[in-house]
């Protein structure tokens, strides 16, 4: 069909449309990577507005040299990784045998489950659950607590449930495999959507992980890099207030400045570098596993 004058006025209007929206989401992040290699007073006095302007890395040398912060990111992957390992075996043991339509009882469990959705038994008693399993102080502490998550056992039940045909899963049946090896051999590989996007959740929660940290932990050597990059930022707000009227508070309030962009991007480069990898999968396994219930 021969495009007409209309059509050509609504896909304009589309796309501008788009690329606003485009450089509405994009401004921010620009914005805070410029900010973060910038001199903190041209920040501060609102000169920069887009690129870097006098280009200054006093924000990540102050964050840097603070030898703990390595301390924090050694152990926030170690976090990050064990953690997301636990809940990804933990969630597909718990949505394979519920997405069975042959598994008795599946709805009973799914109803209980969901029911801890909505209610919790609070953070005294978590806290007090924690310390009589003597887990206070130790990794399990921000790992065990969470180790699964109901919203997201319900998205991935809802995917096998909805792509994998049961016609498959009764022909591996019928050629003699186990429960355990037709997930092993036949869902999980049909699966890897869902599973990037579990991945994703879950690794992006630990990395962004500080109140357990906070209320578990004693040794500062087990402290996830949160915990590091906020007591810095503290410190510098408390210098800048007890600064007065110091000659060198216009410094502090520099550094803080300069601390305070620096500090996102050291937070969230790694969540960033690895996003890309994973969005092929992210709304194809998110959507699906979305549709029903």
């Amino acid at each position: 069909m021969k495009e007409t004058f209309a059509d050509r006025l609504v896909g304009i209007i589309i796309y501008a449309v788009l690329a606003i929206i485009l450089l509405i989401v994009l401004y921010p992040l620009v914005f805070v990577v410029s900010a973060s290699i910038s001199d903190p007073l041209s920040v501060t006095k609102g000169e920069m507005w887009l690129f870097p302007k006098n280009l200054s890395f006093i924000g990540y040398e102050l964050i840097f040299a603070n030898k703990e912060i390595w301390i924090g990111y050694r152990n926030t992957i170690i976090y990050t990784v064990v953690g997301t390992t636990v809940n990804l075996v933990m969630t597909i043991m718990a949505a394979y045998p519920l997405s069975r339509k042959d598994f008795t009882g599946r709805n009973v469990i799914t109803a209980y489950i969901v029911f801890t959705m909505f209610f919790s038994g609070g953070l005294i008693p978590t806290y007090l659950l924690i310390k009589n399993l003597g887990m206070i102080n130790s990794m399990w502490a921000l790992i065990i607590p969470g180790a699964v998550s109901v919203w997201n056992i319900i998205i991935m039940r809802t995917f096998f449930q909805t792509s994998i045909p049961n016609e498959i899963q009764e022909s591996a049946s019928i050629d003699g495999c186990s429960n355990l090896q037709t997930l092993w051999k036949i869902v999980l590989p049909l699966s890897m959507p869902v599973i990037a996007v579990m991945i994703l959740f879950y690794s992006v929660g630990h990395w962004n992980a500080y109140f357990n940290g906070l209320i578990y932990l004693n040794d500062r050597d087990k402290y996830p890099l949160q915990l590091f990059l906020r007591e810095i930022l503290i410190k510098s707000e408390v210098d800048n207030m007890a600064g007065g009227m110091d000659l060198s508070v216009q410094k502090h309030l520099m550094e803080a400045e300069a601390i305070k962009y620096a500090i996102v991007i050291v937070a969230n480069l790694p969540v960033l570098m690895v996003y890309p990898f994973l969005q092929k999968y992210f709304t194809k396994g998110f959507m699906v596993g979305a549709i029903k219930g």
